[in-house]
């Protein structure tokens, strides 16, 4: 029957059940399913359409489109929906969760696509728009790409959806946008109007964009709920999907919309409730922890990072166990910003997040650049630098997130074990030693499936770091070099003979001892003070040292001293006084310890600087440093732009002469 058919128009309660809510459901409709994981599944909805098929045999030939896999790696989710007749094509991010849907993929039952993740969850907010498709440069020189297999999976697969474009003289990805005629999403709440809100779900998801697609692709949206509200009592602001954009309302029963897959609820995932994060448990010293603790090392004090899923996990504990959870901004790819990142079924959930984006923002976000770091699975690289963690011969993993963020992030790290198979290490007194190598090479010749081009990486200049228990690699111009090798690990006996390929070996540092014993490493002022170094350039030719504080904190008495010693060392390095110009963008001062941080920097200021020119894009920062600077008889004006606090060091600079060296330093300011 045609679609204005299937459910009567302008209905007042929308509330009915499930068998009734998957009956309008007709052979060969597109429908796109939410879910990460177990986190927004609506498994109410997947078990009564699994159930029509199987008592009716229909509906037949169905499309599934998904972003992050549905499902626990198990039976649960889409994984209910893999049997023959009732699907044909399958349009997925990731597919790991979803093995029993992979197997088919696999023996080509289906067609089947491997999209991005974050590709899919912008292609519902280009279907509801109908816009002409979506336009990236994700996914150029992956398996993703044309010239490399356009996301197919099997033979069976011959449509293509991905093609090549150029746009001003640069090759772009353009993604096909196609009908959705059902979406099914869930929330908390709803009224019988159909208006749901999401107050208990750990994420919001693609409900919103997906409920569009569906409805103006003049489809259906099936939303499942966990309660029922009265008619008119929903709070507008909490709404995330208005009744105009729902058909059908399904009340769940309660074991079939648990929070995650492994948590039935928690008010931490919410952000209704907050717990004390320095209470969670540490990882044992293990080869895991020791791959976290390396990755640790290449924090962003004041950076935006996101940690993929598996050993990368981990890096959130070291960090937390190290007391830089502070520094940090923690994300997840679904859409959570800040707190700390779940693991396992109840990945995509954080612990006291400061807020959650719907997951097409939070690939805004990532896909423009806005993570200063990604620590992504290490499952299987080559010579080029290629990483592979989307295809293992029948096994398939997808991409997920994996391209989107691995291609964008400013710094990337893989992290994972040198080999797979029964690897067992010793980690004691500083040293580690190999007690039986793994059986499965992870460094080989040539992946099986590129899911992150090392190419591609150092023609854009991005760095990359490959950190392993026993070594760390990185891609450089010219290939991937090996640049640290572990105490204990011997590069002739434990690293180059368990390789497919010859790394460039010139002189590889030592790994920092810290990560093989008990004891914590001190993190937090080793990155507190790397970060300051990394954050201070001079300038011989116009004698100026500028120092980038974007995104810097200073909260303790400890940190203001901290400073205060890295200007020293360097001015004293230099031997005259400079012209500082200092970005104080995204600068936090704690305003306990605000009257020692500028009583040091007119400390800096009378011994070391011939003029100081200071500049933020806060107004509130402006005002801040200006007032406190007057105080203490310094110039106040702090300027908005880098080149108007430049042209004012300029126009204060004298000409070239004899300057007098700096005083001899002091003992310690009295902070």
């Amino acid at each position: 029957m045609a679609d204005a058919q299937r459910m009567p128009s302008g209905l007042k309660n929308k509330i009915v059940t499930a068998d009734q809510a998957v009956a309008i459901i007709q052979d060969g409709d597109m429908v796109a399913v939410s879910g990460f994981v177990g986190i927004g599944t609506p498994d109410e909805l997947i078990l009564a359409l699994a159930r029509r098929f199987s008592e009716a045999g229909s509906p037949r030939d169905l499309g599934l489109m998904f972003a992050a896999a549905p499902g626990d790696g198990k039976d649960r989710g889409l994984n209910r929906l893999a049997t023959p007749g009732l699907i044909r094509r399958v349009v997925g991010g990731h597919w790991s969760l979803v093995p029993k849907l992979g197997a088919m993929a696999i023996d080509g039952s289906i067609e089947a696509y491997n999209l991005p993740l974050g590709v899919v969850s912008h292609l519902y907010r280009d279907i509801a728009a109908k816009t002409a498709g979506h336009i990236t440069k994700v996914g150029l020189h992956t398996f993703v790409d044309p010239r490399k297999g356009g996301g197919k999976l099997n033979d069976r697969t011959t449509e293509d959806l991905v093609s090549l474009i150029d746009l001003h003289g640069e090759p772009w990805l353009h993604y096909r946008t196609f009908p959705v005629n059902v979406a099914l999403i869930r929330g908390t709440t709803a009224d019988p109007a159909g208006n749901i809100t999401m107050e208990r779900e750990a994420l919001t998801l693609d409900n919103l964009a997906a409920a569009m697609a569906a409805k103006n692709s003049g489809g259906f949206v099936i939303a499942q709920v966990e309660r029922i509200a009265e008619n008119g009592s929903l709070a507008p602001r909490e709404v995330q999907v208005p009744g105009v954009l729902v058909d059908c309302v399904v009340l769940s029963k309660p074991e079939n919309h648990h929070q995650t897959y492994a948590t039935p609820y928690n008010h931490a995932f919410t952000g209704r409730q907050r717990v004390p994060l320095d209470r969670i448990g540490g990882l044992p010293l293990d080869i895991r922890k020791v791959i976290a603790r390396r990755c640790a090392f290449e924090l962003p004090m004041g950076g935006v990072v996101n940690l993929g899923i598996g050993v990368p996990e981990g890096v959130a504990k070291v960090a937390a166990e190290e007391r830089v959870l502070k520094y940090l901004t923690l994300t997840a790819e679904p859409g959570v910003i800040g707190g700390l990142p779940q693991g396992g079924l109840d990945f995509g959930a954080a612990l006291n997040p400061a807020a959650v984006l719907h997951q097409n923002q939070q690939f805004d976000f990532y896909d423009g650049g806005g993570l200063d770091l990604a620590c992504l699975g290490l499952a299987e690289t080559d010579a080029e630098g290629n990483v592979n963690v989307s295809r293992f011969g029948a096994k398939l993993a997808g991409a997920g997130g994996f391209i989107n963020i691995s291609q964008n992030a400013k710094r990337l790290v893989f992290a994972g074990s040198f080999t797979a198979g029964g690897l067992d290490v010793a980690v004691k007194d500083g040293q580690l030693t190999i007690v039986k190598e793994g059986a499965s090479k992870k460094f080989v010749r040539a992946v099986e499936q590129v899911t992150f081009s090392g190419a591609y990486a150092a023609e854009r200049g991005q760095p990359v770091l490959y950190v392993t228990e026993r070594c760390v690699f990185r891609r450089t111009a010219e290939g991937m070099e090996l640049i640290e090798v572990a105490p204990g690990i011997d590069i002739d006996r434990d690293i180059l003979p368990h390789m497919d390929f010859l790394p460039i070996v010139r002189a590889p540092a030592l790994m920092d001892t810290r990560l093989f014993r008990d004891e914590a490493m001190g993190l937090e002022q080793w990155l507190l003070g790397m970060s300051l170094s990394e954050r201070m350039s001079y300038d011989p030719d116009r004698n100026t040292l500028f120092a980038n504080y974007e995104g810097f904190t200073v909260r303790t008495v400890e940190d203001v001293d901290l400073v205060r010693r890295e200007f020293e060392r360097t001015c004293q390095q230099i031997g005259k006084r400079v012209h500082l110009i200092a970005n104080y963008d995204g600068f936090e001062l704690d305003p306990a310890v605000s009257e020692a941080y500028f009583s040091m920097i007119a400390y800096l200021e009378s011994r070391y600087y011939a003029t100081a020119s200071r500049y933020t894009t806060s107004a509130f920062m402006r005002l801040k440093l200006g007032a406190s600077l007057q105080s203490r008889d310094l110039a106040p004006h702090v300027f908005e732009t880098r080149a108007e606090a430049q042209a004012r060091s300029a126009a204060r600079s004298v000409p070239p002469r004899s300057q007098p060296e700096p005083s001899p330093p002091k003992e310690p300011m009295d902070a």
